[in-house]
């Protein structure tokens, strides 16, 4: 008598991938948790969108951004999740720091700006020149900035309905190389404290060359940007200016500007492997703020 064929068990043979699906479920969840640690409280990336801070930043720059140095709030987290109550081991930032925060009224869009001014600062401008508490900056004329023209300067141009890449026809010149570059009007500004840095001044007599003064609130920071004829700032509220920020709350913060990571003159395409590392500006890569 022949006994039946053994039926093999089906559940030894799916324990072993049930176990190695759950150990793969357990590593992607560690991976996130790491990841919205490292967001969220380290560092966090930003990319440039606009021209406001050349001449430290370009359109295409990448650029790691500390989490630490102002403490943390519900704006420090990824979303802007409200797991934070108020803000935690808050630290007032310096005159002269490159911050990232959300402006007020921008619907948690990030942005990025130079803190000026500080509670109680008096901040005004007059005829270009900045003056806080009275007291006129030091502002000094030192060599043009000449940037090739680039692809992501065209296709910002062409987003704010302007023909000219250099912002005006008289500022975009040939290469030497070829192609065509901008040349803009460069200066060195120094703060109170010490604390220098570079701007741009297009032109003299534009709207901002010349306000009213204004008196920074307790909790608030005054912020421009350094492309001084091109930055929406606290220079306007939001509701004077399109993109404007106003005054900004300190408990909008995100972070302090770190080093930059990776720039990119926006002419790679997905498709072409190659023009990945030929779009890529390496010199621009490691800059400190």
């Amino acid at each position: 008598m022949t006994s039946a064929p053994e039926k093999p068990d089906v559940s030894s043979a799916t324990a072993p991938a049930s176990s190695e699906w759950r150990e793969y479920g357990g590593f992607l969840l560690k991976l996130a948790l790491f990841v919205f640690i490292l967001r969220s409280f380290i560092v966090s990336p930003f990319n440039i969108p606009s021209e406001s801070m050349q001449p430290r930043l370009l359109i295409g720059d990448y650029l790691l951004v500390a989490k630490w140095p102002y403490g943390y709030s519900k704006n420090s987290v990824p979303f802007s999740l409200p797991i934070i109550p108020g803000r935690i081991f808050e630290s007032q930032p310096a005159r002269g720091d490159v911050v990232v925060f959300k402006a007020p009224m921008s619907n948690g869009a990030d942005y990025i700006k130079r803190v000026i001014g500080l509670p109680g600062d008096v901040i005004q401008m007059r005829e270009g020149i900045l003056e806080i508490n009275g007291v006129a900056v030091k502002k000094e004329r030192i060599a043009d900035l000449v940037i090739p023209v680039t692809q992501n300067m065209r296709d910002t141009a062409e987003a704010e309905r302007n023909p000219f890449p250099c912002w005006r026809p008289d500022m975009e010149e040939p290469a030497a190389m070829g192609g065509t570059q901008c040349r803009y009007p460069r200066f060195r500004e120094t703060l109170p404290e010490g604390k220098s840095y570079e701007i741009l001044d297009l032109a003299d007599g534009l709207e901002g060359d010349n306000t009213q003064a204004f008196v920074v609130g307790e909790g608030d920071i005054f912020l421009m940007g350094d492309n001084r004829d091109r930055s929406a700032d606290s220079r306007w509220s939001p509701i004077e200016k399109p993109g404007a920020i106003g005054m900004v709350p300190q408990e909008n913060l995100v972070g302090r500007a770190l080093v930059s990571v990776f720039s990119t003159d926006g002419s790679s395409h997905w498709l072409l492997p190659w023009t990945w590392f030929t779009a890529t500006r390496a010199e621009r890569i490691g800059q400190g703020f």
